[in-house]
């Protein structure tokens, strides 16, 4: 099979598309032929080596924690599935990735794919999917009538955020820029902050829930509009807990795990046209490294998606 490995830690050049085994699923795994999968900025943050003293890897590496295939064959353990069926998934991220054209992934970690969507929309889906429910439900509790700061609200995370959040009955703000502030307003935002002439930290109160995408500066000054008990939740490094106290607040970090049932919850949503997932670009598997590129930009709207294979 084709894929896309990596044999040291590195820049964009370590990235290298070759022949490699097709992967031999366990008792419990599913052989998925892959679709298509996307770009998430874990993926070169594992390329670059940022990630190695918290995830330990044996090289060849395949990169890659989204995908949107058609299960091949299926382990003698495995009853859910069988082969045809159309999944989708964030594999466990310590096993061999979805930049190729097939993965074993754990059947756990499996669910069926959105009726409704193509494998293109549904591979811009789990890993991003799974960050938007952990944070707003499972960390922040989100409820009806909660106000909801959400920052980078075009990006692949926040883009789902968005549309989370207005599924749960959140009054929600975003931050985002001004090229994109309709494509954010027709997802939902009730409130929209242009992040590059507006002080968002000066407009808005109040806050029950803080989506924290960025870290840094940004998390700094989020403190400030939240409304007492109010929570922060970051999923770029973990807020400092003694801020939270001096703004009588709370914090939570957030670094997702697979998560099928998560999967069937999104997909319930996507059929039922509450969620449509927000793709920026799309590439072919040979050019992975103009798509991570892209990625490591930083100007990305929605997801980055990357085509495999045939439906």
């Amino acid at each position: 099979m084709k894929a896309v490995r990596i044999y040291a830690y590195g820049g964009q050049d370590q990235l290298t598309v070759e022949d490699a085994p097709v992967p031999q699923p366990g008792d419990n795994d599913v052989l998925v032929r892959v679709v298509a999968t996307s770009v998430n900025p874990v993926d070169w943050k594992i390329r670059e080596g940022y990630l190695k003293e918290m995830l330990p890897y044996h090289f060849p590496i395949i990169l890659g924690w989204d995908v949107s295939g058609v299960v091949e064959s299926v382990g003698k353990a495995v009853t859910q599935f069988k082969p045809g069926d159309a999944v989708y998934s964030r594999p466990d991220i310590l096993r061999a990735g979805t930049y190729a054209e097939y993965i074993s992934i754990d059947a756990n970690e499996v669910a069926f794919k959105p009726a409704t969507i193509s494998h293109s929309s549904a591979a811009s889906l789990p890993l991003a999917g799974i960050t938007a429910w952990d944070v707003l439900i499972k960390a922040a509790g989100i409820k009806n009538g909660d106000r909801v700061l959400i920052h980078a609200a075009s990006g692949g995370v926040g883009s789902l955020a968005v549309q989370l959040a207005k599924a749960r009955g959140a009054y929600v703000i975003a931050t985002t820029s001004a090229k994109n502030s309709a494509l954010v307003k027709s997802l939902g935002a009730d409130e929209i902050i242009d992040y590059r002439t507006q002080s968002f930290e000066k407009m808005v109160t109040d806050v029950d829930i803080v989506f924290d995408s960025l870290g840094g500066e940004i998390q700094q000054k989020s403190w400030q509009v939240l409304k007492p008990n109010g929570i922060l939740v970051s999923i770029v490094n973990p807020p400092s807990v003694e801020q939270a106290a001096a703004h009588n607040a709370r914090s939570a970090f957030v670094f997702i795990k697979p998560d099928a049932a998560v999967l069937k919850e999104l997909a319930t949503l996507v059929d039922a046209g509450k969620i449509r997932p927000i793709i920026g670009a799309e590439f072919a598997l040979s050019d992975i490294a103009k798509a991570q590129a892209l990625s490591e930009s930083g100007r990305a709207v929605g997801k980055i998606v990357v085509h495999v294979g045939n439906p």
